[in-house]
C-alpha cells in the first residue's frame, strides 16, 4: 500500500539545529531517547494488558542502529496526528531559542514516550528514520511504516499483515554522514548501559550481523540493564554490602570511597547513595552527581543535588518526582528539589552524628581528610557543633587539638584572624600561658563565634595587644626607671607610626621584639592615613572622629641581650635608628602589609646602619 509524502509542520532542519546547539549537551541523547520512547510503549501496553511480553532489544550493524519493542505501538491516524502536534507545538513559543525550547518542553511533559520529540531527536545523528508499528489498541488494524528524511518529509503507509504479527515497534535509523562514530555497536553498547542499567524492564543488546530481529540466542545478545540497584539488593552482612557499594563506586565514579552513605526518602520518591571520596577537595569544587529518574539517565554532572557544603561526596540516585529541565539533561530547580536537597543534607549529618556516637575510628578517618566539609556544616548547626567538639583539629598556641581538648585547659579563648598573626604570637602565647587560636583558615572564625552557644562557660574573643602585654612578665620599676630616657627616645622615634613602646620581659630570648596591634588599633591607623590626605571637609570629619582607640605596640623584651646593648648607646641619634630596626624587623615578622610610610622608615633605618657601620666616625661628626 503506498502513500503520498507528507511535510512536518516544522522546519525540522531549524529543529535539529535548535536540538543539537540549545538543547542537547551531546549527539549521545539519541539513545536515551530510544529507550525511552520504547519503555513508556511498554508502560502503555501494561496498562492495557498486564500479562503482555516485556522485550526491548537494541542492536547496531552495518552501520544502522535498532531498536525494537513489545510496546502500545501506533495506527496510522495516531502517527499522523502526533508528528502534526510537535509541528504546532513547536511553534507555539515564538521565534527566540528560548521560547522554542519552552514550547518544546510543553510538548515532551505531553506526549513522552510517544514518536513526539523523542523521535525527532534521532535527528541528530540520523538522515533516516523507519519505523515499523502495530498497534495493541487495536487488533485488526494492519502494520503500520512511518518513514522520515532529514530533508523534512515523511510518508505513513500501511503493510501486509505479515510485515509484523504482534503489537509493538521497531525503530531504524540510518546514520547521517559524520555521525557515524555515535552509531559504531561499541558506542551504542555503551550509552545504552549508562543510559539505561536501572530501567524498570529488560533491555538486551544484540551486535550479531542481521536486521536485530533474531531469536535472542547466541553469544551476541547481551543484558543492558542490572537490576535491583546495588543499594536496594540484599546482603549477607554489612562488610558485604559495603565492599559491593565500594567495587559500584570504582566501577561508576572512578575511586574506592571512604565510606557509603544511604540516601533513600521514600516520602521524596529518592533512592541512592553518596560516596565519600578518599582525598581532600576544594570547597569550591561543584560535585557531579548522578541522577536517574524512573531509572533513565537523567544527568552524571548535577551539581544541584545536595547542599553546597557536602563537597565530600558523590551521589548516584534514582528519582520518581523531581522535574527535569527541558534538555532531561538536569534537575529543575524548584521548591521539590530544595526540599529534597535540604533532606539529603539532613541524612549526610545524621550519618556523621552516627559515626561519632558508634564508630569515632572511622569518623576520626573520614575527619582526617574532610574536616573542612564538616566545619562548613557545623558553623549553622550548633548541635552538630557540640558533638563534633571532640573531633575537629583546629591549629593552637598548645598545638593541633580539637576544642574540646583546647576547652579544657582555657576558660578564656583568643583567636587571631590571620595565619601570620598566630604564627608570630604563638610560641610567645605558649610560653606565657595564654591560650590562642588560629582563625585564619577557612571556616575557623565561624565555628569560634559558635562556640559560647555550645558552651556557656567560655569567653571567645578576639586577641588584642592588651591581652598579650598583660601576659608578659614586667620589668623591675628600677631597671624601667634606668631605662627611661632610652623608652622617651623610642617613643619619640615612632611617634609618625602611631605606635607605643612598651618594656617587658618574655619568652624566647631570641626574639627582641614584638609587633602587636589589634581590629580598632588597624583602623585608627587607617583613619589616620586618611586624615593626612584628606582635604579639609574630610580632615574635619575623619578629625572628629578620632577617639580613644588602642594603638599598636612595639613590645621590647628586656631579656634579649641585644635590646640592653641599644639602651645602652651613648648616641641618641644611633639610638633612634636602631628603634625603628627593631620596629621595622618586628613588623617584617608579623607579615602585616606595609605602608607607605612604614616603607620609608625601613629604608631609612637600613641605609643609616649601614652609614653608621661604614664610617662612624664620620657619621658621628656630622651629628655634631
Amino acid at each position: 500500500m503506498t502513500s503520498m509524502p507528507h511535510t512536518f509542520q516544522v522546519d525540522l532542519r531549524g529543529l535539529v539545529d535548535l536540538l543539537s546547539h540549545h538543547l542537547y549537551s551531546s549527539p549521545r541523547v539519541y539513545v536515551r531517547e530510544l529507550l525511552q520512547n520504547a519503555v513508556d510503549a511498554i508502560t502503555a501496553r501494561h496498562a492495557l494488558d498486564p500479562a503482555a511480553e516485556v522485550r526491548i532489544r537494541l542492536s547496531a550493524t552495518g552501520g544502522r542502529v535498532t531498536i525494537e519493542d513489545s510496546g502500545i505501538g501506533l495506527t496510522a491516524a495516531e502517527a499522523h496526528s502526533l508528528l502534526a502536534t510537535i509541528g504546532r507545538s513547536s511553534k507555539r513559543g515564538g521565534d527566540s531559542a528560548a521560547e522554542k525550547i519552552r514550547g518544546l518542553e510543553s510538548t515532551r511533559q505531553e506526549f513522552l514516550g510517544q514518536f513526539g520529540i523523542g523521535l525527532l531527536a534521532c535527528f541528530v545523528v540520523a538522515r533516516q528514520i523507519r519505523v515499523v508499528t502495530r498497534s495493541a489498541r487495536d487488533p485488526q488494524a494492519a502494520p503500520v511504516e512511518w518513514l522520515a528524511t532529514d530533508d523534512g518529509s515523511y510518508t505513513v503507509r500501511e503493510l501486509p499483515h505479515e510485515a509484523r504479527t504482534e503489537p509493538g515497534t521497531t525503530v531504524v535509523l540510518e546514520p547521517r554522514p559524520g555521525a557515524e562514530e555515535w552509531t559504531t555497536a561499541a558506542k551504542v553498547e555503551q550509552l545504552a548501559r549508562d543510559y539505561g542499567s536501572l530501567l524498570p524492564y529488560d533491555i538486551t543488546f544484540d551486535d550479531r550481523q542481521g536486521d536485530g530481529q533474531g531469536d535472542g540466542h547466541g553469544d551476541g545478545l547481551r543484558s543492558v540493564t542490572d537490576r535491583p540497584p546495588v543499594w536496594e539488593r540484599a546482603f549477607p552482612t554489612p562488610t558485604a554490602r559495603r565492599v559491593a557499594l565500594a567495587g559500584h563506586c570504582a566501577q561508576l565514579f572512578g575511586f574506592t570511597p571512604l565510606d557509603s552513605i544511604d540516601l533513600d526518602l521514600p516520602v521524596a520518591g529518592v533512592r541512592g547513595v553518596a560516596y565519600v571520596l578518599p582525598e581532600p577537595t576544594s570547597p569550591a569544587h561543584r560535585s557531579g552527581h548522578r541522577v536517574h529518574l524512573k531509572g533513565m539517565l537523567l544527568t552524571d554532572r548535577a551539581d544541584n543535588l545536595l547542599p553546597d557544603w557536602a563537597f565530600f561526596v558523590r551521589a548516584v540516585i534514582d528519582t520518581d518526582t523531581l522535574r527535569p529541565t527541558a534538555s532531561r539533561e538536569n534537575l529543575y530547580d524548584d521548591e521539590t528539589l530544595s526540599a529534597v536537597r535540604d533532606a539529603l543534607g539532613a541524612r549526610v549529618r545524621t550519618w556523621l552524628a552516627e559515626l561519632a556516637a558508634s564508630e569515632p575510628e572511622r569518623l576520626a578517618a573520614f575527619l582526617r581528610v574532610h574536616h573542612l566539609g564538616v566545619k562548613s556544616l557545623a558553623r549553622h548547626d550548633a548541635d552538630l557543633l557540640g558533638l563534633m567538639l571532640p573531633w575537629l583539629p583546629f591549629e593552637t598556641s598548645d598545638g593541633s587539638m580539637s576544642l574540646e581538648e583546647f576547652a579544657a585547659a582555657h576558660t578564656e579563648i583568643h583567636f587571631t584572624r590571620t595565619v601570620e598573626e598566630f604564627r608570630q604570637i604563638a610560641p610567645i602565647a605558649a610560653a606565657h600561658g595564654l591560650g590562642v587560636i588560629n582563625a585564619g583558615y577557612t571556616y575557623d572564625a565561624d565555628l569560634l563565634a559558635l562556640l559560647p552557644v555550645v558552651r556557656p562557660e567560655l569567653k571567645v574573643v578576639e586577641l588584642d595587644a592588651g591581652a598579650v602585654t598583660e601576659r608578659l612578665d614586667p620589668v623591675p620599676t628600677s631597671a624601667e626607671l634606668a631605662l627611661a630616657p632610652f623608652l622617651a627616645t623610642a617613643r619619640t622615634r615612632l611617634e609618625p607610626q602611631s605606635c607605643d613602646v612598651v618594656l617587658r620581659a618574655f619568652q624566647p630570648v631570641a626574639v627582641p621584639a614584638l609587633y602587636l596591634d589589634d581590629r580598632q588599633a588597624r583602623q585608627e591607623r587607617d583613619r589616620t592615613a586618611a586624615l593626612d590626605s584628606a582635604d579639609s571637609l574630610w580632615s574635619g570629619i575623619l578629625g572628629s572622629l578620632r577617639g580613644s582607640a588602642p594603638r599598636a605596640r612595639l613590645v621590647l623584651n628586656h631579656n634579649n641581650p641585644l635590646i640592653r646593648r641599644i639602651a645602652a648607646l651613648p648616641d641618641e641619634a644611633l639610638t633612634a635608628t636602631a628603634v625603628e630596626s627593631l620596629y621595622g624587623q618586628a613588623l617584617l615578622m608579623s607579615q602585616r602589609p606595609l605602608r607607605a610610610a612604614d616603607t620609608t622608615l625601613l629604608n631609612r633605618a637600613f641605609l643609616g646602619l649601614l652609614e653608621w657601620a661604614t664610617h662612624p666616625a664620620d657619621t658621628q661628626e656630622d651629628q655634631k
